[in-house]
C-alpha cells in the first residue's frame, strides 16, 4: 500500500499521533494535509487494516478505531471482518443503550459509561462492558474486557464518531450506502419525485441529517458501500407442517439447547400500488422486542423443495416504520411468529407457530443446500415440503390471489434468428475510474443514491418466437412453439450480484416455458469469474457444471494452445450437448491437466431432479457452441481486469503511459479478436468488479514454518473420510518492470508472479496482509496462456528471479497442508491454509509448530540465504541466471508462435495500427484542449473582474 495513503489517514486526525511524528519537510507535510480518502468497501477494509498495523508500530498503548454510519450501511460487517484479521476487541454501542426505546435516540445512549470504559482501557485497566438484552428491553449484566488482550479496540455504532468520542479515537471511519441506500432508493422509486431527498431522509431516518451526517464528515476513511442483498451466500430452507409441536425434543441436536424468540412481521404496500397482491413491491418489517428489521420485497427463489433467500435484513429504528406509514405506506398483512430453534452449527431446526394460520411449521435452515438436504434425510423428515411463504399462505386464506405470472411473450415480430434480435451489440468492459454524471455531483457523499442508481426493480425476462411471431396464446403449449421460444437479451449489463439473481430467474423462466433440459453457457476471459458464477448458480439450482477444459485435445494442449478454439474437441462436445438436449445418457470426458491427457469419462443423465446443465469456458459463447444453448451469459472483469490495471499502474510509475486497450492487445492478444465478439451477443452481460487483492471475501489464513513434521502427524489432524493428496512440481517466475521505485532490494510486491506448473501458466495474486504469525492472502490464482506471459515480456517486464520447487499437498476440505521443497534450500517448508483462522491455528498447534512460524515470502527467504557476492545483478544466484534466460527464451518463442498460428485471419494491417494510435493521440489532445479552455476561461474572468474592481475603486 502507498505510504502516502496511510499518512493521509493519520494526518486527518489522531488522538496523539502528532506528538510522536514530526514531518521532515514542508512538502511532506503538505502531502499529509491532503483531503480525506473516499473508497469502496473492499478498499476501505484493506486500508483500515494496514493503517491500524502501521499506527500500532508508531505509537505506544491502545489503538482505538471508531466506525460510524447509518443503520444498514455495513459498519458492523466491516468491524467483524477487520477483527477477524487483527484479533481486536469490538465494542458495540448497542450495549450502551439506556432505556426501553429502540436506542437510536441520541439521548438514550450512555456516553459517560462508554467514555469511562475507553479511558480505563487506555490506562491499562480492565473494564466492565454492559450487556443489553433487546428482548427483555433492559441491561442484564456486564462482561469483563481485559486490557492485556486489547491492542486494538473498535467502537461500532451509529454514533461512533460523535463529538463526545472523537477525541478518544485514533482512526475514524464512516460507512454509508449498503441497504440503507437501497431503502431510500426503493421509497423514492415508489413515491416518485413528489418529495425532495431531504424530506425523504427526514421522514425515514429522522435523526440522520441532524445527529449522524455531521459526524461522518470528520472521518479520515470514508467508505461508500455498494453492497446490495445478494445470493452469493444464500440461506437454504426446507419447510413442512409439524403435526406434533411437543415433539421438538425429538429433533434436537445432542447437547444444544433450544432458543425461543417472538416476532411480529408486517408487510407494507407502497402508496401507489394497486390492491392486487404484488408482494415483490412490498416492504417487510420484523419486530423483535424493541428492535426492528427491514427487508425489501419477497426476495427469494424457489427451486424444487428449497426456499432460497439472501441475507437481506438490516436493523432500523422504530421511527423508520412511522416515517414509512406517514409517507403513505399501508400495513397489508401482520402476524405473530413464535419460534423455538436449535442449531448444530451447520443446520438449524425451528418450530414456528403462526398465529394467523393457527398452525406450527418445522423449518430447516443452512448455508449449504446439500447439508440441509442430508440433515433432513438423516432425521427421516420427508415432507410434504411447503415452498409458499407465510405471507402467501395468509393471502390465500384471505382470498387474495398473488400475481405470479410467467414472463410474458414479447409482441416484437420475429426477425428469423436470435443474433438479429440484438441491435448493435457493444463490448462490455470494466472501467476502473467511472466519472459520475453531472446531475449526481451536487449530492453530498453521505447521501443516498445517485440518479444512476435509482432503479431498484429488476427487469423481467421476455420471450420471443422466431417462427411464430403472431402465434395465438392458445397454442403456447404446443411442442413446436415451445421449441422455438428464445430469451430476449437484457439491454444493459449488470453487476455480479444482480447477474446471479437474473441468471437463476432466467433458468426458472426457461424451465417453466420450454421445459427441461435447460442448457446454459457462461463465457468470458480467463479470471473473469465465470467459473465462480457457474458454481454459485449450481449451488442454488442444484445442477451439473461442465468445464470446456474437459474437452481439450492432448496434442494441442501439449503445445501450450489453451486459448485456441481448435484445442477443443468440438465433435465430442456437440455430441454431448445433443444427447443432453434429447434427455439421453451421455459420457462427458475427464481431462488431467497435469499429464495433459484424457483420463476417462463420467456419465451424465438429465432428469427431473437435475434438468439443468451449465457449460463454462472461454469459448462457451462461440457461434459453433452457443447455437445449441438456451441461455448465454457473458462475464468480464475480475482478475482479468486486475492484471490490466496492474500493468497500467506499473507503467505509470515508470513514466510510460499506456491505455488499457493497448495493454489488452498485448497481454491478451486473443481476447479482442476471438473472445470479445462472442460475448456481445449474450442474453445477460455481467461486469464482475471483484478485486482479488482488496476483497476480504477471498482471503486464506496461512501459517508457514520450516520445522520438520512427520507424515503420520499430518494424517492425524486431517479427516480420513475426506482426505486426498497430490504432488506437483512448479517454477515461479518473477517479472519486474525496469525503473520501478524500490528501496534497493528486490521485493515480491514489485513483481508479477507467474507460476509454470505441469506445462500450464498461472498468475499468482498475492500482496498479502501479515498479522502476527498469519499471512492473509487472496485465494485467487488464475490460468493464463503462454501468450500472456510473452505479452508481459514484450511490454518491457524482465524476469528478475525464479524459484523451482516440488510440493506435496494434503487436504480434507477444511484445511490444506502443503509441504514445499525449494531448490537450494536445505529444509522443506510446511504451509497450513484455510478460510477459518481458528481452525488453521489449531492445526498448527496440533503439529507442534507454535513458535516456529515465519511470514517471509519464499523469494525473501532465498534472497536472504544467498551471500551478496553470489548474486547476479538482478538479484538471483549466479548459476540460475542461465536457466532463467532459457525459460524466458522458451516463453517468448512459444508465445509468439502461438499467436502467429492462432491469428491467420486477423487481418490487422500496419496502417490500421497507425490509425488507432493517431485516434488515441487525438482523444488525448481533445481532453487537454477542453481542460485548457476551461482554465483559461476562469483565469480571464478573474482578470477582467479584478480590473473592473480596480477601475471602480479609482
Amino acid at each position: 500500500m502507498d505510504d502516502e495513503v496511510v499518512q493521509r489517514v493519520f494526518q486527518e486526525g489522531g488522538r496523539d499521533y502528532f506528538q510522536q511524528l514530526a514531518p521532515s519537510s514542508s512538502s511532506y507535510s503538505s502531502i499529509l494535509q491532503s483531503l480525506p480518502l473516499h473508497v469502496s468497501f473492499d478498499h476501505g477494509y484493506y486500508l483500515l487494516v494496514k493503517a491500524v498495523q502501521e499506527l500500532r508500530e508508531k505509537k505506544e498503548g491502545l489503538v482505538t478505531v471508531g466506525i460510524g454510519g447509518p443503520s444498514g450501511s455495513g459498519k458492523t460487517s466491516l468491524a467483524e471482518k477487520v477483527a477477524s484479521v487483527l484479533g481486536c476487541t469490538v465494542i458495540s454501542m448497542e450495549n450502551y443503550h439506556d432505556g426501553v426505546d429502540d436506542g437510536n435516540d441520541l439521548d438514550l445512549i450512555d456516553f459517560s459509561t462508554l467514555i469511562q470504559n475507553l479511558e480505563d482501557l487506555m490506562k491499562g485497566k480492565d473494564m466492565l462492558m454492559p450487556v443489553f438484552d433487546f428482548q427483555e428491553k433492559r441491561r442484564i449484566g456486564s462482561k469483563t474486557v481485559k486490557s492485556s488482550s486489547c491492542g486494538v479496540v473498535i467502537i461500532d455504532g451509529t454514533y461512533a464518531l460523535h463529538s463526545k468520542l472523537r477525541s478518544l479515537l485514533d482512526i475514524r471511519v464512516a460507512v454509508v450506502g449498503g441497504v440503507h441506500f437501497s431503502l431510500l432508493s426503493k421509497v423514492r422509486y415508489d413515491i416518485g419525485d413528489s418529495c425532495s431527498l431531504d424530506y425523504l431522509i427526514d421522514s425515514i431516518f429522522p435523526l440522520f441529517r441532524k445527529h449522524i451526517e455531521p459526524d461522518l464528515h470528520h472521518a479520515q476513511i470514508r467508505i461508500n458501500n455498494s453492497f446490495v442483498s445478494s445470493f452469493r451466500e444464500p440461506i437454504y430452507k426446507l419447510k413442512c407442517k409439524s403435526e406434533s409441536p411437543a415433539g421438538h425434543s425429538a429433533y434436537s441436536f445432542h447437547g444444544n439447547e433450544a432458543q425461543s424468540e417472538n416476532f411480529i412481521e408486517m408487510y407494507l404496500r407502497p402508496p401507489s400500488a394497486s390492491e392486487e397482491a404484488r408482494i415483490n413491491d412490498w416492504i417487510k418489517v420484523r419486530q423483535s422486542g424493541i428492535r426492528y428489521y427491514l427487508s425489501l420485497g419477497d426476495q427469494r427463489i424457489v427451486d424444487k423443495n428449497y426456499i432460497i433467500r439472501p441475507k437481506a435484513e438490516f436493523e432500523v429504528g422504530r421511527m423508520t416504520l412511522g416515517g414509512l406509514l406517514a409517507l403513505g405506506y399501508t400495513v397489508v398483512v401482520s402476524y405473530k411468529r413464535a419460534s423455538s430453534s436449535v442449531s448444530n452449527g451447520n443446520v438449524s431446526i425451528s418450530l414456528e407457530m403462526i398465529d394467523t394460520l393457527g398452525e406450527t411449521f418445522m423449518v430447516l435452515r443452512g448455508t449449504d443446500r446439500k447439508v440441509v438436504g442430508a440433515e433432513a434425510s438423516r432425521m427421516g423428515i420427508s415432507g410434504p415440503w411447503i415452498t409458499k411463504s407465510y405471507l402467501e399462505m395468509i393471502l390465500e386464506t384471505q382470498g387474495v390471489p398473488r400475481l405470479n405470472t410467467p414472463p410474458p411473450l414479447s409482441n416484437t415480430p420475429s426477425v428469423g434468428g436470435q443474433e438479429r434480435v440484438i441491435g448493435a451489440p457493444k463490448p462490455i468492459r470494466v472501467t476502473p475510474n467511472l466519472v459520475k454524471r453531472l446531475e449526481d455531483l451536487s449530492l453530498p457523499w453521505t447521501r443516498s443514491p445517485t440518479k444512476s442508481q435509482m432503479e431498484p426493480v429488476l427487469a423481467t425476462w421476455q420471450f420471443i418466437s422466431s417462427d411464430h411471431p403472431h402465434a395465438d396464446s392458445s397454442v403456447i403449449d404446443s411442442s413446436a412453439f415451445r421449441d422455438n421460444l428464445q430469451l430476449v437479451p437484457m439491454p444493459d449489463s449488470c453487476d455480479l450480484d444482480r447477474g446471479l439473481l437474473l441468471s437463476v430467474q432466467a433458468i426458472q423462466a426457461l424451465l417453466e416455458n420450454k421445459g427441461l433440459p435447460v442448457i446454459v453457457g457462461i463465457g468470458g476471459p480467463s479470471g473473469s469469474g465465470k467459473t465462480s458464477l457457474a458454481h454459485k448458480m449450481a449451488n442454488i439450482v442444484g445442477c451439473e457444471v461442465i468445464s470446456l477444459e474437459s474437452y481439450y485435445k492432448s496434442d494441442q494442449v501439449k503445445d501450450f494452445k489453451y486459448d485456441d478454439f481448435s484445442s477443443l474437441d468440438l465433435s465430442l462436445l456437440s455430441k454431448n450437448i445433443h444427447d443432453i438436449r434429447n434427455c439421453r445418457r451421455t459420457k462427458v470426458p475427464l481431462f488431467d491437466l497435469e499429464t495433459c491427457t484424457r483420463s476417462g469419462f463420467k456419465e451424465l443423465q438429465v432428469s427431473e431432479d437435475c434438468g439443468v446443465v451449465i457449460f463454462e469456458g472461454v469459448y462457451a459463447l462461440h457461434p459453433d457452441i452457443r447455437k445449441s444453448l438456451d441461455l448465454w451469459i457473458a462475464v468480464v472483469g475480475g482478475v482479468h481486469s486486475h492484471l490490466i490495471s496492474r500493468v497500467q499502474r506499473d507503467k505509470n510509475r515508470v513514466g510510460c503511459f499506456m491505455s488499457q486497450n493497448e495493454i489488452m492487445m498485448t497481454v491478451f492478444p486473443m481476447f479482442q479478436q476471438y473472445i470479445e465478439p462472442h460475448l456481445v451477443h449474450a442474453h445477460l452481460k455481467i461486469r464482475n468488479d471483484f478485486d482479488p487483492v482488496l476483497s476480504p471475501e477471498s482471503s486464506l489464513f496461512i501459517l508457514k514454518s520450516n520445522k520438520q513434521v512427520a507424515y503420520k502427524d499430518i494424517l492425524g489432524i486431517l479427516d480420513p473420510a475426506k482426505f486426498c493428496s497430490s504432488a506437483q512440481n512448479f517454477t515461479d517466475i518473477y517479472l519486474r518492470l525496469p525503473g520501478t521505485p524500490s528501496n534497493g532490494q528486490l521485493a515480491e510486491s514489485e513483481c508479477i508472479r507467474v507460476r509454470m506448473c505441469e506445462g500450464r501458466f498461472a498468475l499468482l495474486i498475492r500482496e498479502p496482509i501479515r498479522e502476527g504469525n498469519f499471512i492473509i492472502q487472496p485465494k485467487v490464482d488464475f490460468d493464463i496462456s503462454i501468450s500472456t506471459v510473452a505479452g508481459l515480456l514484450n511490454l518491457g517486464y524482465q524476469a528478475v528471479a525464479y524459484i523451482e520447487a516440488s510440493a506435496l499437498i494434503y487436504q480434507d476440505g477444511k484445511i490444506l497442508i502443503e509441504v514445499d521443497h525449494l531448490q537450494d534450500v536445505p529444509n522443506p517448508y510446511i504451509q497450513i491454509k484455510g478460510t477459518n483462522k481458528d481452525v488453521v491455528a489449531a492445526a498448527g498447534s496440533s503439529l507442534s509448530l507454535d513458535g516456529s512460524y515465519t511470514t517471509k515470502s519464499y523469494l525473501q527467504i532465498i534472497l536472504e540465504s544467498l551471500p551478496a557476492f553470489e548474486r547476479s545483478s538482478i538479484g538471483i544466484h549466479s548459476h540460475q541466471a542461465t536457466r532463467l534466460q532459457q525459460l524466458v527464451d522458451f516463453i517468448q518463442s512459444q508465445g509468439s508462435s502461438s499467436i502467429a498460428e492462432s491469428s491467420p485471419r486477423r487481418g490487422v494491417s500496419p496502417m490500421e495500427v497507425v490509425i488507432e494510435d493517431l485516434q488515441l493521440r487525438i482523444r488525448r489532445l481533445e481532453r487537454w484542449h477542453t481542460i485548457n479552455t476551461v482554465l483559461w476561461t476562469f483565469l480571464m474572468s478573474a482578470l477582467v473582474g479584478y480590473s473592473l474592481y480596480q477601475r471602480k475603486r479609482q
